[in-house]
């Protein structure tokens, strides 16, 4: 099901799963990443002999290196405000949002608004890194009679990893994320995967029923030089 970035990056089936994340939480004062923002990042103990999905890989995780330590403070970047939702993009990456379509429900034959795939969409001079935002009613991506309020309603960090995580994926980290914002908490599911030659870095939060997903990806041969700032980028999506 988990198709939300299908299309930015294409489907490998491949290695055997297996990883495993240290319990123990990590706090961080919210420098790290904005400058009314602190994380609590938890990253339970799971350690499996089959994929969180079917052909999703999980490759294991230096316990040395710290998602923390992997993220650049962003409050210099434009903060990209949508509806419900704002977010940081990094410098010199353009607009590529589609456009709306004024001429859509003009019609006397009461033509419909085409949905727009993406709520916001930024690339890199050359094309190649985008950061991307969608929006989605949570009951289209699970079947519930209730109204999903956070994400935890969407199923444990494993459990939502068939949502978010196209099948054919390694996956490189996973971590839930507690962010302290102005009214409280807000809990955010965080994860990092390859699929064929793409790297992603993807995170997620719901609110009033509606899910937020910020992707940004990029060629596997330029994360080294570019996944901090990628990895920044996603994880400063806020819910508002």
């Amino acid at each position: 099901m988990a198709v939300l970035f299908s299309n930015l990056i294409s489907i490998t089936n491949n290695t055997k799963p297996c990883f495993s994340f240290t319990s123990k939480p990590i706090i961080c004062g919210a420098k790290n990443l904005t400058s009314k923002r602190s994380l609590i990042l938890q990253t339970p103990l799971v350690c499996i002999g089959i994929g969180l999905t079917p052909q999703v890989s999980v490759a294991q995780e230096s316990p040395s290196k710290s998602l923390l330590s992997s993220i650049e403070n962003t409050t210099s970047w434009f903060q990209f405000y949508g509806d419900g939702f704002a977010i940081r993009v990094p410098p010199e990456f353009k607009d590529i949002t589609e456009p709306e379509d004024l001429d859509a429900g003009q019609s006397l034959y009461g033509d419909k608004a085409k949905t727009k795939t993406f709520s916001a969409r930024f690339a890199s001079s050359d094309g190649s890194e985008i950061l991307s935002v969608v929006t989605k009613p949570t009951n289209q991506l699970k079947i519930t009679f209730l109204q999903a309020q956070n994400i935890t309603d969407l199923g444990s960090l494993k459990e939502a990893a068939k949502i978010f995580v196209p099948g054919g994926s390694k996956i490189y980290s996973a971590r839930s994320i507690k962010i302290k914002e102005d009214e409280g908490f807000t809990t955010y599911y965080f994860y990092e995967f390859g699929r064929d030659n793409q790297h992603v870095a993807l995170m997620a939060g719901v609110s009033s029923g509606k899910a937020f997903i910020a992707g940004a990806t990029a060629p596997q041969s330029k994360w080294d030089s570019d996944g901090v700032k990628l990895r920044s980028a996603a994880i400063s999506l806020k819910i508002l």
